[in-house]
């Protein structure tokens, strides 16, 4: 495999794109991505992919070898922002977006975010038609009309929908707790699973011979990680994830012959599973994610195998693989990242073996504006060790440099080596960034996941301050300078440290934050039920003493804050209720102390749009200047 500068693909992806600058604008950076998740259709004939436009994500259709100036097809609806895109036939392609809705007085809540599945035909038929769902659960590869879809209609049903003309009928009615559908990816139902909620329990059935039979029982309750994925690329059983023994993410298969589980597919003794690698045309089980420090990449299927192994030959080092390949498997997109490198897309003809690079998320930024990331492993006071990475300003000496900690959200995500346009930021803007993966991280198996539990502002805050200790102590950063900065539950530790830890930082910046934990744990009983598992969850993580509640929550304690903060909330979040930014200004007010607040009156929790994410950077790199210096 050779790679190649020149465009081969006769669309004109630039048409979108903004001229480079010597000396990138906040813009570079909170723009949204260029264009995302492009995706090949089965005849490798067209593109479909998301991209920005006019700041906020729609869809493109294009035309693989176009003349030159050949516009793509767009798709944009005013209020509903697309958040994918997937192939339903070579001449149709299902475009997904999202709506927050203000609802009746008498539900529990005056926001939901709603999810829809349009049909958008392409070429001569540019019609669309919204579909009943946004699930795929079978392609129906050889069917020119139909696909089959979930949909919760009385029972979590299996409809045939005609994806030309949005139409549905029922295959299969489901019965009572049916929560998934598996099929083979040619059509045919293979499996489903039901759930008990007393106790947890998830059941598989096989189909066979027209009925179902149960064959197995799995535990579904908080950390259970059961789920199947789907068959196997060989269709000889169908892959599913579980635990192993020592607590890690593993992926299993379940045989179809013996009816029993028949041996691991994907375990690595260090970390979990992060997804199953899926085959975008039959649905079938062909590899396994892991990330290590970066993202790996396994495939059992043997011709997967070869194309990845020619790819990691080409981009050593980097994070890349084929996102999206024809159905022959002879044209792929390859996408390819760095920490200096922002995911950039190539087009891969396996005849010519050329690889043309033809997008990149992030066209107005180079090597030479963004930091070096490394891992940064440290011990935490108890002695646990504490997966971080630390992220370096580009053409600064590695000396008291100003310090921003940044804390993923979740909690139960992680934070790994690869392109983040939020900490490139502050790096290009002369700051150390900080990304410890604290106790209650997800990724290095489940003890180290319920090390973090009923540890909201304990422990898992003692684990990012002790990281904070550490770079001082080694002298990297300037212990007068250092801000804590996160969104979600990073909001939430960047108000634990400034409240519970007055003395490290010189502020603190949350962004739809947690302020307040007991008044969280009620918002979500009201919403979803007190025996829920959503509560069950929340309550496994934040612990469910009021006591505890109270003296971790940093919206009762704001008088125990030294330091400036900065509060930024989308009033339609429907994750954390904006009213926790809210409540955390008035503590801070009523305390007498220094905040600012600040709202997107447009966006949700995940800073969907472009002026979001501008706002947020804007507002956040003058704070930092005013509180720790350029």
């Amino acid at each position: 495999m050779k790679k190649r500068n020149s465009v081969a693909i006769g669309a004109a992806l630039a048409f979108l794109a903004s001229a480079a600058t010597a000396q990138p604008p906040v813009e570079a950076f909170a723009n949204l991505p260029f264009i995302t998740d492009p995706q090949l259709s089965a005849d490798g004939r067209h593109i479909a992919a998301v991209q920005s436009l006019d700041g906020k994500p729609v869809a493109t259709v294009y035309t693989v070898n176009a003349p030159a100036g050949t516009r793509p097809q767009v798709l944009g609806f005013d209020g509903w922002p697309v958040v994918g895109v997937r192939w339903l036939k070579d001449d149709r392609v299902m475009v997904i977006v999202k709506t927050t809705t203000e609802v009746p007085t008498w539900m529990p809540k005056d926001q939901y975010t709603f999810f829809r599945g349009l049909s958008l035909g392409v070429g001569d038929d540019k019609t669309w038609v919204q579909l009943p769902s946004g699930g795929l659960i079978d392609g129906n590869r050889d069917d020119p009309d139909t696909v089959f879809m979930p949909l919760l209609s009385g029972r979590f049903g299996l409809y045939r929908v005609n994806v030309h003309t949005g139409n549905s009928s029922v295959e299969q009615g489901g019965g009572n707790g049916t929560v998934q559908w598996i099929m083979d990816g040619t059509g045919h139902v293979v499996a489903r699973i039901d759930r008990s909620l007393d106790p947890a329990t998830d059941h598989l059935l096989f189909y066979k011979d027209g009925s179902f039979h149960e064959v197995a029982q799995f535990y579904s309750g908080v950390d259970s990680d059961f789920g199947v994925e789907g068959a196997t690329f060989d269709g000889t059983s169908l892959a599913y994830e579980t635990h192993d023994a020592s607590g890690h993410r593993v992926l299993q298969r379940f045989d179809f012959a013996s009816e029993k589980p028949g041996g691991v597919l994907f375990s690595d003794p260090r970390y979990d599973l992060a997804y199953a690698l899926v085959d975008e045309w039959t649905e079938r089980v062909n590899g396994a994610a892991y990330m290590a420090d970066k993202m790996e990449y396994v495939y059992f299927d043997p011709s997967r195998a070869a194309l990845q192994r020619g790819i990691e030959a080409v981009f050593p080092g980097k994070d890349a693989h084929a996102i999206s390949v024809t159905h022959d498997q002879k044209k792929a997109i390859v996408e390819v990242e760095a920490p200096d490198t922002p995911p950039t897309y190539f087009y891969l003809d396996r005849d010519t073996h050329a690889a043309t690079r033809f997008a990149s998320q992030y066209p107005d930024l180079t090597a030479a504006d963004l930091g070096t990331m490394k891992p940064y492993p440290y011990k935490a006071r108890d002695g646990l060790t504490i997966p971080a990475y630390l992220t370096l300003p580009p053409g600064k000496p590695v000396k008291s440099l100003p310090l921003v900690v940044l804390p993923h959200g979740g909690p139960d995500e992680r934070d790994g080596i690869g392109f983040d346009w939020w900490a490139q930021f502050l790096a290009n803007r002369g700051y150390a960034v900080l990304q410890p993966n604290y106790r209650g991280s997800s990724g290095y198996g489940l003890a180290f996941t319920q090390a973090g539990l009923h540890q909201w502002g304990l422990k898992m805050q003692d684990d990012i301050t002790d990281g904070v200790k550490q770079l001082i102590a080694d002298g990297t950063v300037d212990p007068k300078r250092i801000c804590i900065v996160g969104a979600s539950y990073g909001g939430y530790a960047a108000l634990a440290g400034a409240t519970f830890t007055p003395d490290l930082y010189a502020c603190a910046v949350s962004i739809s934050g947690v302020s307040n934990l007991g008044r969280l744990m009620t918002h979500e009983t009201v919403i979803h039920g007190r025996r829920s598992g959503t509560v069950e969850y929340w309550d496994s993580r934040i612990s469910g003493d009021s006591t505890q509640q109270d003296a971790t929550s940093p919206a009762l304690h704001a008088d125990q804050v030294r330091v400036p903060i900065l509060l930024m909330h989308g009033r339609h979040d429907t994750t954390v209720p904006y009213d926790q930014s809210e409540e955390e200004r008035d503590a801070l007010q009523r305390a007498g102390k220094k905040v600012e607040f600040v709202t997107f009156d447009n966006d949700d929790h995940y800073l969907t749009l472009a002026e979001t994410r501008i706002q947020m950077l804007t507002n956040l790199e003058r704070f930092l200047k005013e509180n720790i210096g350029e």
